[in-house]
């Protein structure tokens, strides 16, 4: 250790004019042992600093490198780990914590040593050792700077001589004085003996000098001491002068300390009088209610608005003396419990005053109300609440005080306002319904009649339920015709096309006053009373939920802890638990409590809303539409103003109805495509569910434009239309009268022409299908309708192109003995152009008896048929040019013939 000091010194420290005086050869706890020293430093030169420097051997070579070092005044903390047991580790706070891990135990302890040593010398900061054994803590011996020799300043006395290697290099100026000597002796270096007796003699003479001044002082020194004595016999005399003083103001000072004490006394009962003004004047201008108050409390008007105003004030100022802050001891003093007696009992009675009054205004508003229900029962319109909130508000500040000073009587008047209102809102609410319920089920002048009938029907479905069904489908027959509506309410009179001209019962003729004129009135009337119903329900709850909160002082778009109430109570129900009438029940929030609210004072509407909605789509199940499309807009627009209001809520609950009726009546539809039946005698044309899906499409594409749930409706066009395909072929298969080539093609172009009229965006691919399977149908039903019109030519030219795929070259088939040229001629003497104009006759005939006039594809297949026809012609020609070359050979008809014949013929019929 003693040479890598020394190498340390020599290699990094001396350049930098430092001198070092400990070493401990350290690695850092915890990771890979990278051994480093640690070295304590001092500078050589005045101001003297002290730093700890870490040094570490190069990785490129034996020499060592200077890596960091820490200031000793950075230092703050030095844990030894453990005082009493051996342990190599300690850590050292700088800005961070370092820990190390040393060599040995004595090393650490000499490092910590030293450090402590320079502290303790150098620093003004001292720093904290912390597990350190107090033997290595000792006290430096106080060696002043100028008992120390001028070469040796910078040196470490006492204790730190240990600390320093024996061998210690001379400074700068060290060997500056000692050249400056050796110069004044020119033999020093040559002869050392002579040059130490030379100093000797030098400092021989300078010791007896020192002894003569010293011999010299003495004559001063006995001067001195003369002149203390004279001094202290002065002081004597000053002492004896200062203790005749001090008894003769000893009187004085005792009756100074009673004046002082009797001014104390009076000071301190000065200060307790006013304070004792000060607490009386507090108690008398916070605690005194003035007469007028206190008459207002006690007979003040609660019926004019002077009267409200001066109960208003009265009211306020006793709150403020009740609740005025009292200091320590007041509650104690016997007027104070008088005075807070006394208003007590003053609120106690206005309150009882106060409710009482309300609750009268409660049940004369309901009588007043009940007497003008009568001008609003031939009218769908709602009574206007205004003018009664108008006339409450006047006491909302006083239901507020109610409400912080006795909430027993404040949630009293809450339960007895929500009972009163509820039965008032609830007659308001049912006859308003019924007006409604009465103009939906009203009919026009041209359909009375069959209004009548209607209502008889609706007033009997609930018990004859399965008559009206039987009903229905006699008057429907076998046709299955599938409706709009899911009852035969107003839908006796819809028939299929091939039934519109055959059946005539009475019942029908009675229906057939409900064409789709008047279906389309009823449901435009429909829409229009059910979006009046909903705006006529929307201001009412919004207005009666305002007047709550201003009323009854609840936030309605904060939550405020305070608020207090009982959800069974709201609810209608009878709590169990009994409490004060000053502790409120906690609640969630005084938005919910709005809202418990508003659910007891108009627990009808929803209901009401549900028979409603219930009797729409008993009218017509096609009223669904209109009411999910209006449902969601209110829907929409009241969540938009509070999601969580009881208006928002409500209307939200009854969507879920109507949208569940909208899917019961696509579920109905799908269901009756499903059990149509097709009549065996007649052929089959447009079927009534694919006329009644261009129905629905229409009437949905007009309500629903712009609406908030298209959504819904693409569903349900999606499903729709699936159960439209698969009936239609399903029809078509079980067809007899009709081939089913026809049947799926005149219904599925026109579905096609549906689709394509409404450019419904979400049935684009269905829409496609429709058209390949319209025009895959159309080319199989003409193929198959004409088939072979020149029977026996086609069975010839069939045995030659036989021949020829047999490998017979097409010019030598002429040879053939059954196929020369007298049996081509033979066969084509059969067919005339007058026996191809008759046969085209009856194939025209017999489609025209195939297809239904509604969908006008006849001209259409015809079309097809003359251009099939005329392409076997001319595979005819071709086959002849090929095979009989120069015969001379053709057709007795040629394709103008056809065109003129075909013509002909559809002119003709």
């Amino acid at each position: 250790m003693t040479a890598i000091k020394h190498a340390l010194q020599r290699d990094i420290f001396t350049p930098n004019d430092e001198r070092l005086l400990s070493i401990v050869n350290v690695c850092k706890a915890g990771k890979k042992k990278k051994n480093c020293f640690l070295c304590a430093t001092v500078t050589t030169e005045r101001p003297v600093q002290v730093k700890v420097v870490k040094v570490k051997k190069s990785d490129k070579g034996d020499f060592y490198k200077r890596q960091i070092a820490w200031a000793l005044r950075d230092l703050a903390v030095v844990d030894a780990k453990d005082a009493i047991k051996e342990n190599p580790e300690f850590d050292l706070h700088f800005e961070k914590i370092y820990k190390w891990v040393a060599s040995s135990t004595a090393e650490k302890n000499a490092f910590i040593s030293c450090i402590w040593k320079l502290n303790q010398r150098y620093l003004r900061k001292k720093i904290d050792f912390v597990n350190v054994s107090s033997q290595l803590l000792e006290e430096l011996p106080k060696v002043t700077e100028e008992s120390v020799p001028s070469g040796e300043n910078q040196s470490v006395t006492g204790g730190d001589e240990e600390a320093v290697d024996e061998y210690q290099e001379l400074n700068a100026r060290e060997e500056q004085d000692i050249e400056i000597i050796m110069e004044g002796c020119e033999y020093a270096i040559s002869n050392a003996e002579a040059f130490a007796e030379r100093l000797s003699r030098e400092l021989q003479v300078l010791d007896g000098a020192n002894i003569q001044s010293i011999m010299a002082s003495e004559k001063q020194v006995n001067i001195l001491m003369k002149l203390l004595d004279e001094a202290l016999q002065e002081v004597d005399q000053i002492e004896f002068k200062l203790s005749s003083y001090e008894e003769m103001l000893q009187s004085v000072k005792e009756q100074m300390d009673q004046i002082s004490e009797s001014n104390h006394l009076i000071h301190l009962s000065n200060t307790n009088n006013v304070k004792l003004l000060s607490e009386i004047e507090f108690l008398v201008n916070h605690m005194d209610l003035a007469k007028g108050h206190i008459k207002a409390l006690q007979e003040g008007d609660l019926a004019s608005s002077r009267g409200i105003e001066a109960c208003t004030n009265a009211a306020d100022a006793l709150l403020q003396c009740m609740n005025v802050a009292l200091r320590p001891g007041h509650d104690m003093l016997l007027a104070v419990k008088q005075q807070q007696q006394r208003f007590s009992d003053l609120r106690e009675h206005f309150a009882r005053r106060l409710a009482s009054h309300l609750n009268n205004v409660f049940v004369q508003q309901g009588h007043d109300q009940s007497s003008t229900l009568a001008q609003h029962s031939i009218e769908l319109t709602l009574p206007n609440h205004h003018p009664f909130h108008r006339d409450l508000l006047r006491y909302a500040k006083l239901m507020e005080w109610l409400k912080s000073t006795d909430y027993g009587k404040y949630e009293g008047l809450t339960k007895n306002y929500m009972d009163y209102l509820s039965r008032l809102y609830e007659r308001e609410i049912k006859d308003f319904f019924e007006v409604a319920k009465i103009k939906m089920t009203g009919t026009t002048k041209e359909s009375k009649k069959f209004g009548q009938r209607r209502l008889s029907l609706m007033a009997t479905l609930p018990r004859k339920e399965s008559a009206v069904k039987q009903e229905t489908e006699s008057l429907h027959g076998s046709s299955g015709k599938l409706t709009g509506s899911t009852s035969s309410l107003n839908k006796l009179s819809v028939q299929s096309s091939g039934n519109r001209r055959s059946q005539s019962s009475s019942l029908l003729d009675m229906g057939n006053m409900s064409t789709s004129d008047l279906d389309v009135a009823d449901r435009t009337k429909f829409d229009k009373i059910f979006e009046q119903v909903l705006s006529e329900l929307e201001p009412l709850c919004l207005a009666e939920q305002d007047f709550i909160s201003k009323f009854f002082k609840l936030q309605q778009h904060q939550s405020m802890p305070g608020t207090v109430t009982e959800a069974d109570d709201l609810d209608g129900g009878t709590s169990s638990r009994q409490h004060n009438s000053g502790t409120p029940l906690p609640v969630s929030s005084e938005k919910d409590m709005i809202r418990q609210m508003m659910t007891k004072i108009f627990r009808c509407i929803e209901p009401e809303l549900n028979n409603l909605i219930a009797l729409g789509d008993k009218i017509d199940s096609f009223n669904s539409l209109y009411m999910l499309v209006k449902m969601s807009h209110h829907v929409w627009t009241a969540q938009n103003v509070d999601p969580a209001s009881f208006l928002s809520t409500t209307l939200g609950n009854v969507l879920v109805t109507v949208k569940r009726n909208f899917d019961k009546c696509i579920s109905n539809q799908i269901r009756q495509m499903e059990e149509v039946k097709i009549s065996k005698k007649s052929k089959v044309g447009i079927l009534p569910f694919v006329a009644e899906f261009e129905e629905f499409a229409g009437l949905a594409e007009s309500i629903f434009k712009n609406a908030e749930r298209r959504g819904d409706l693409d569903k349900a066009y999606t499903k729709l239309i699936r159960g439209v395909f698969v009936n239609v072929e399903k029809v078509a298969n079980e067809s007899q009268k009709t081939p089913r080539d026809v049947v799926m093609m005149e219904n599925f172009h026109h579905i096609f022409a549906t689709l394509s009229r409404l450019k419904i965006s979400c049935l684009e691919a269905e829409k496609k299908e429709a058209k390949q399977k319209y025009t895959d149908h159309l080319q199989s039903y003409v193929i198959y309708s004409l088939g072979q019109p020149l029977e026996k030519l086609n069975h010839f030219f069939e045995g030659v192109e036989a021949r020829v795929a047999q490998g017979i070259r097409e010019e030598e088939v002429s040879y053939q003995l059954a196929f020369n040229k007298q049996e081509l001629r033979k066969v084509i003497k059969e067919y005339p152009g007058k026996e191809v104009k008759k046969g085209l006759d009856n194939l025209y005939k017999k489609v025209d008896k195939h297809l239904c006039e509604e969908e006008n594809l006849l001209q259409v297949v015809w079309h097809s048929m003359q251009d099939e026809f005329i392409r076997q012609y001319k595979h005819f020609e071709g086959l002849i040019a090929r095979c009989y070359p120069g015969s001379g050979v053709t057709m007795e008809f040629t394709i103008q013939d056809i065109l003129d014949y075909c013509s002909s013929i559809a002119q003709s019929h």
